[in-house]
Order: C-alpha cells, then sequence, then structure tokens
C-alpha cells in the first residue's frame, strides 16, 4: 500500500493535545473561555482511513467502514483505554489532514517509509506486505520484466503504480489507472489490461472471492518487503507509546491473529 498508497485541531481539541497528548509538539495558549478538557479516557480520537482498499479499508451496504485494519485499530483502542471514530479520508489529502490536527491518527494500509518518517510517526508495523503480479492462467508470465511490454493495471498512487511506472516509464500509455485494485481485476477479466500490479493482501483477498476469474499470481525476489504503519501526527510520543502497547496487547493474547485469520486465513508471516 501504499506506498505508496495506496505514500486543524480547533481550540478545544488544541487545549486538550496541550495537556493530554504531551509531546505532540505545538502547545498554543488557551484562553478564560476555553472549554475544559475531556479527561483521556473519554475522548473519541478522529482516525483518518481511505475507505477504499479491501480487506484492509472499505465500506459496507450500510456505509459503515470495514476491514482488516479498522478492526485492528479498534482492539488496539480497546487494549489502549481510548475511543475511535474512523472517518473516509480520501488519500490524496490524508496526511495533510493528520498534519492539520483533523484526524489524530491513520490506518490505511500505509507503508513506512523513510521519507514519511520526516513528516509524521509511525506505529510499530502491524502488517508486512509485498507486490504480487496478477495475470490471466494462461500468460506467460514468470517475473516483473515479463510484464514490461503489457498493458499494466495499478490503482493509482500505490505502490503497484510507483514499481511499474519505475518498469515503464511514468507516463506509458501502457499504464492504466484505477481508483482501486479491485476495479483493475474487474478490468484485467474483462481484458482490458494483461496484468495488474498490486499489495498482496489485496490481491489475494480479490482472487479468494472471485474464483471464477481464471488468475494466478506470480511473486518477484525484485519487489521489496513493505511495512504498515498506524500513523500520529510528528512527536506524539504519549499517543503512540499507547498504540505500540495496545498493538503488543493484541498479538500476545491472540486477538492480532484471530482478527488476520479472518481476512486472510492462515496465521501471519
Amino acid at each position: 500500500m501504499l506506498a505508496n498508497r495506496r505514500i486543524t485541531f480547533t481550540a478545544a481539541l488544541t487545549a486538550f493535545a496541550a495537556l493530554a497528548l504531551a509531546g505532540c509538539g505545538k502547545q498554543e495558549p488557551t484562553t478564560a473561555t476555553t472549554a475544559t478538557p475531556a479527561p483521556a479516557a473519554a475522548r473519541v480520537l478522529v482516525v483518518g482511513t481511505d475507505a477504499a482498499y479491501t480487506p484492509f479499508e472499505s465500506q459496507n451496504e450500510k456505509g459503515e467502514i470495514v476491514g482488516f485494519d479498522i478492526e485492528v485499530v479498534k482492539a488496539i483502542a480497546g487494549k489502549a483505554g481510548f475511543e475511535v471514530k474512523f472517518v473516509n479520508t480520501p488519500w490524496e489529502g490524508i496526511f495533510n489532514a493528520l498534519d492539520q490536527g483533523d484526524r489524530d491518527l491513520l490506518v490505511s494500509a500505509i507503508t513506512i517509509t523513510g521519507e514519511r518518517r520526516q513528516a509524521m510517526d509511525f506505529s510499530k508495523p502491524y502488517f508486512e506486505a509485498r507486490q504480487l503480479i496478477a495475470v490471466r492462467r494462461d500468460a506467460q508470465v514468470a517475473s516483473f520484466e515479463d510484464i514490461k511490454a503489457m498493458k499494466v493495471g495499478v490503482q493509482n498512487g500505490t505502490t503497484g503504480d510507483e514499481v511499474v511506472g519505475k518498469l515503464q516509464g511514468k507516463s506509458s500509455g501502457n499504464i492504466k489507472r484505477f481508483e482501486s485494485t479491485p476495479l483493475a481485476l474487474k478490468e484485467l477479466e474483462a481484458g482490458g489490461v494483461q496484468a495488474v500490479v498490486a499489495d498482496n493482501g489485496v490481491v489475494e483477498h480479490y482472487l479468494a472471492n472471485n474464483p471464477g476469474g481464471g488468475f494466478k499470481t506470480v511473486s518477484d525476489a525484485a519487489f521489496p518487503v513493505e511495512q504498515y504503519g498506524i500513523a500520529v501526527k510528528k512527536g506524539n510520543a504519549e499517543l503512540l507509546a499507547r498504540i505500540n502497547k495496545g498493538l503488543d496487547d493484541i498479538k500476545a493474547d491472540g486477538s492480532y491473529d484471530k482478527i488476520y485469520a479472518a481476512h486472510f486465513g492462515g496465521t501471519p508471516k
């Protein structure tokens, strides 16, 4: 994801951050009319997520945000003692929303990168991803290099988009960009593209739920391992520590493994 995924606080919220989330950096003075912050346990933290990346985050038929990432953060919050509210946030503005204080944390299959670490802080990794190539079952494709001259579908702004852009040239007419990976895979099924490159979790979930698609997957050692993390505003050490402790706890008591199995089958690799 998403690499490269898919890679203001109000006065009352800012006042709270200064008192209850020490370490978030900027602390603005309050006035006598500023409302008293709610206790830490009562405050609902706003979580930004781009709900267009099944099975990590998506919206169900009721419009509720669901998915692997959502369940992981809910479980962490339960252990860490805070409440969360998920807000669908377009990928193009998700990092700015965190920086401006409109979101307290982000979970959206966000790949941890050195560049992103300069602008925000990340939890310990909670998911390990890699790129997969999806092609028709009879395609003569054994490596990433084999799709260099093919029409390839990717989700716009993701790691798949980035790596295919490097292989073919970013402005290549053979790269077809979609709003989501499932849309790219539907285009592969229809014959509009010859391959799709995307995160393994998304591709494997789609193939498991569409067994008649006639696809196969191809992995390549050239694809680096990616790690997803939960992002918080730069310097918010108190919140980051609570998230990391909650993540440790759900891994220790088996909760994480149950969530993983429900979405991907088996156990984490």
